[in-house]
């Protein structure tokens, strides 16, 4: 159990990380930090350097076992952080506005537990992963030849979740996140004087056309099997000048699909879509894609581990919510291991995540660490 002298350092090492975000693929600091905090705490190894800036602790019992791991994020968001606290963000146009400040801390306060009361059989490891928020960080992780030496067996994440009451958990068998996408639309074609527009080749009633299409291709409605969802992100076209017409725009677009099997089919069609509004306007058209997050499922074996560590400790939990629209590269992870996320309730008058002015709570810091710290030792004593 922490202290109320581990409470009081958990909440200046969030704070600390919370005035010092650095985003996706930049955590040079903040792994800098996490390492330095879990040196005092005997793991038996630190790798640094996973996928990137990603840290690992790992304990280790004599006796033969499973490995467990218990994963949070590193990373911040490019977003201003516009709240009124005393530890916001000092560097311009970043802020820790999802939380993975706090996953840390909780982190950091199992790796407590963990150094004082060892697992008495297999492994426990602590996984700080880098660039959650554009998908690229799981999968770096696994590709990094240093996650052979900690491949789990078990795999267990936390998010923070406002709009629900504080301490409040969210768990379920199944979908838990969509898969999602983004694609990158550019059309190319002739500028031409805006006197004598006839004369070149504007994307202007492709892109026009291609808007409403996108759309109705992926309408949304509720997350059950066949849920498709395009969203419009941006849009560009020409340069802003009166005098010429365009020769080129772009369209972004983040698609969203409760499985990964339905993602390529999505794609498929709003490609397609694109590729005839070229052809008929005599374009040419390109795509890149970006931020490619796998569908996230917990597997049926870890979500029963959760739970049975929430009603250990008298923690009220439902399905309420799950699975969710938005999307989580923790999901990788399940292509290795039983892997499972929770959600946990970060107050119901709290701004959304991703919001100018959130701040995860400090109070959820403690709770977060005995959750994590029970299922630890049911499955490793």
């Amino acid at each position: 159990m922490l202290t109320n002298a581990d409470i009081v350092e958990l909440t200046e090492f969030r704070h600390r990380l919370h005035r010092h975000p650095e985003v996706s693929g930049q955590e040079e600091w903040t792994a800098a930090q996490v390492a330095q905090a879990l040196e005092p705490l005997c793991p038996g190894r630190i790798l640094t350097g996973l996928g990137g800036h990603g840290v690992a602790a790992v304990w280790s019992a004599p006796i033969a076992g499973p490995t467990v791991m218990f994963r949070c994020e590193l990373d911040a968001l490019p977003i201003e952080d516009l709240s009124q606290s005393t530890h916001r963000s000092t560097h311009a146009g970043k802020g820790h506005l999802c939380g993975h400040d706090g996953h840390m801390s909780i982190l950091m306060g199992l790796a407590r537990l963990i150094s004082r009361h060892p697992p008495a059989k297999g492994r426990v490891v602590l996984l700080f992963q880098p660039a959650e928020e554009d998908g690229s960080g799981a999968a770096a992780v696994l590709a990094d030849p240093g996650f052979a030496e900690i491949r789990p067996d078990w795999a267990f994440a936390v998010h923070n979740m406002p709009g629900m009451p504080l301490g409040h958990a969210v768990i379920a068998a199944g979908p838990a996140n969509c898969a999602s996408e983004g694609l990158r639309v550019v059309f190319g074609g002739r500028t031409a004087h805006a006197s004598m527009p006839e004369t070149g080749l504007s994307p202007a009633l492709a892109l026009a056309a291609l808007m409403p299409a996108a759309l109705a291709a992926g309408p949304g409605g509720a997350v059950v099997p066949g849920f498709r969802l395009v969203s419009i992100c941006h849009a560009r076209m020409g340069e802003p000048a009166f005098g010429i017409t365009p020769g080129e725009g772009e369209l972004w677009l983040t698609l969203r699909t409760l499985l990964d099997d339905d993602m390529a089919a999505l794609r498929g069609e709003v490609i397609t879509l694109a590729q005839d509004l070229a052809a008929q306007h005599g374009l040419t058209v390109a795509f890149t894609h970006h931020d490619r997050f796998a569908a996230c499922t917990n597997q049926a074996e870890a979500s029963a581990a959760i739970i049975r560590g929430l009603e250990a400790l008298g923690i009220g939990h439902d399905t309420h919510g799950l699975p969710m629209r938005a999307s989580e590269d923790f999901g990788l992870f399940g292509t290795v291991a039983r892997s499972a996320m929770f959600l946990l309730g970060a107050g119901e008058n709290r701004p959304a995540l991703h919001n100018p002015d959130y701040d995860f709570p400090d109070d959820l810091i403690a709770q977060g660490v005995e959750i994590f710290d029970r299922i630890r030792q049911d499955m490793l004593g």
